[in-house]
């Protein structure tokens, strides 16, 4: 359901040409019926993106200024905020291509090669026209503008034309929560202006105006009120207490509707989509499913396969020199890591490439290792199995140690029946022990969820100025805390970061570790992923030192006035599509304690025993 048929554009100026003639006749036809919420707001932002198109040519001919067409882009995305909730849902990869997605360069496909597309939409613009640049991109500005009229008018002509609300409307509308707090507040969606929580405002807007029409429930409606009510007046990005927020407004209306999704006719099919409806709290332990993120299906999970996996997990015998075990990097005692900068390698002396990251909460992401190169939990287990520094053995080897180990045959014909023990046996045990390895009962989730009132002032303003001021959660997004895209949480990000070989050296140099450009995926080879590395989860992090790919920081200091300087390119490095801005954060020496006073709230270890 949230797959989309992909629409090719042969001719953005011949489509331009057709897009009008749609927002002629649509204006017109609108006159003659009663329409519903959506097909005004639609047909409202039609009309917008034809303004929008028209004020960006006179801005690129000298006709108009900066001033005119930074409002007109506004007031273009205040818009579609209140749509938001229907496009994105219905037409997810679509929306996030040519609407409104990350203003970052990226790949299509084609064959096994990539080609490098620049953004498009409204955050791309709504970047360039704040920006001091402004005036020299003001033809990439038209272009833009001329493209989303193009784009938006192909969707907007095969829109339903009945009153009738949308499948699924419930669950659009609480993942537009998700959003609106995920990536809104943040700032993640407005780059240029920052105009976030008035972005916010419109979107919430939105959601109540289309729900007071189709639905009755006055507790929804005031939550609503009140959420709208909360950003009216607040007039600081920086000082928006976005943790009362949350408890107040937010995460009451996504139970409120959730309640009301449970009694509908909405279906959902299991494994079908990362998100769970039936949860009741973007920190519910099961706001995830993490059935999606492997193989492994739910109703082949239990206690049994996970305890055998447990047992794979610390055999020493399974590697090559029956040295090294999975707990060889990933200690439970350790939060799942070894503390090391590079862990040790199955040859005397040497380390293996990169940081052994936890394990805890790793079922969650659609990619693994730093450079993204396993596409499941069973092919990263595949990587450490096959590579000469790690395990250094094949299945065929492992599988004939085990067959002819009389417990290992028990235990496997207790669990699967019948058979030898197998590749796809093995794997499906390995999994289900690597899916227990939770972590969403820390003190910060009981906090959120009201289960407990422990939670310092300085915590809470540690919390605020990560998802605000200190810009962390424009990359590690809630509620996993790290690059997993909210709300559908399909996708992970890599993110370049100018990462330092050593920062406590007088002189600075870049890490020279080439990240995903270098994975070996062919598809992936392309200029904009060099340096480019995974974000991994901050939750944790407390116990998981040293930090980043090459284990380079030993302290969450160190982390954090390195992200307060900008990144490489903000000491004055050289750094190839640098996606962490390189502006200063400007954070004071008592934002920094607040800030890991809230990372340690985030501390979890609680799911497994040993």
């Amino acid at each position: 359901m949230f797959q989309t048929k992909k629409i090719k554009i042969a001719s953005v100026l011949a489509i331009s040409i057709f897009a009008l003639f749609l927002y002629s006749f649509s204006s017109s036809q609108d006159q003659l019926i009663e329409l519903s919420y959506l097909q005004r707001q639609t047909a409202a932002f039609n009309k917008q993106v034809a303004m929008l198109q028209k004020v960006a040519e006179d801005f690129k001919l000298g006709k108009t200024d900066q001033e005119s067409v930074q409002k007109v882009v506004s007031e273009t995305r205040m818009q579609y905020k209140k749509i938001e909730f229907f496009v994105s849902f219905r037409y997810p990869e679509y929306a996030n291509e040519h609407f409104n997605g990350a203003p970052l360069l990226h790949i299509e496909r084609e064959n096994t090669r990539p080609t490098v597309l620049d953004p498009e939409g409204l955050q791309t613009m709504d970047e360039l026209v704040f920006s001091e640049e402004a005036f020299e991109e003001r033809t990439k500005i038209s272009a833009l503008a001329t493209k989303l009229i193009a784009t938006y008018s192909l969707l907007y002509a095969s829109f339903p034309k009945n009153k009738n609300t949308f499948e699924n409307d419930i669950a659009a509308m609480r993942l537009q929560l998700v959003r609106i707090y995920s990536m809104g507040i943040t700032g993640f969606d407005t780059p240029g202006s920052l105009n976030a929580l008035p972005e916010a405002q419109s979107s919430l807007i939105g959601l109540k105006d289309y729900f007071s029409e189709n639905y009755q429930n006055n507790t929804i409606v005031s939550l609503f009120d009140g959420a709208i009510e909360a950003l009216e007046n607040e007039n600081s990005f920086e000082d928006f207490d976005r943790l009362s927020f949350l408890k107040k407004f937010i995460d009451p209306l996504y139970k409120n509707l959730g309640q009301l999704q449970s009694s509908s006719n909405t279906v959902f099919i299991e494994n079908t989509m990362s998100w769970n409806p039936k949860s009741i709290s973007i920190f519910a332990e099961d706001f995830l499913n993490p059935y999606f993120f492997t193989g492994l299906k739910k109703e082949e999970d239990n206690a049994r396969l996970r305890a055998l996996g447990e047992d794979l997990f610390y055999d020493e015998t399974i590697s090559n020199n029956g040295a090294l075990s999975c707990v060889s990097c990933h200690n439970p005692n350790k939060a799942f890591t070894d503390n090391l900068p590079k862990s040790a390698s199955s040859i005397q002396g040497e380390t293996v490439l990169r940081n052994a990251p936890t394990l805890l909460n790793s079922a969650y992401a659609d990619r693994y290792f730093y450079d993204l190169r396993a596409f499941t939990l069973e092919q990263q287990a595949e990587h450490v199995i096959f590579n000469e520094n790690e395990f250094n053995t094949a299945y065929s080897d492992i599988l004939k140690k085990l067959n002819t180990d009389e417990t290992y045959a028990k235990k496997f014909k207790s669990v699967f029946g019948k058979g030898e023990i197998t590749r796809e046996r093995f794997s499906k045990a390995l999994a289900s022990y690597v899916l227990s390895l939770k972590s969403w009962n820390s003190k910060f989730d009981t906090y959120v969820r009201n289960e407990s009132n422990d939670f310092s002032s300085e915590e809470k303003n540690g919390f605020n100025l990560f998802m605000g001021k200190a810009s962390c959660a424009t990359c590690h997004f809630v509620p996993t805390f790290s690059g997993l895209v909210p709300p559908f949480y399909s996708e992970n990000e890599s993110e370049i970061l100018g990462v330092l070989k050593n920062p406590n050296s007088e002189i600075k140099e870049l890490d020279t570790d080439e990240g995903r450009v270098a994975n070996q995926i062919i598809s992936e080879e392309a200029w904009i992923y060099e340096k480019s590395f995974k974000t991994n989860t901050v939750r944790n992090v407390e116990f998981t030192a040293p930090y980043f790919h090459n284990g380079a920081y030993g302290t969450l200091e160190e982390v954090i006035d390195f992200y307060n300087e900008g990144g490489g390119a903000g000491i004055g490095l050289q750094v190839l599509n640098q996606t962490l801005a390189p502006d200063k954060l400007n954070l004071t020496d008592i934002e920094k304690k607040e800030l890991i006073a809230f990372m340690k709230t985030l501390s979890d270890t609680s799911s497994y025993k040993k």
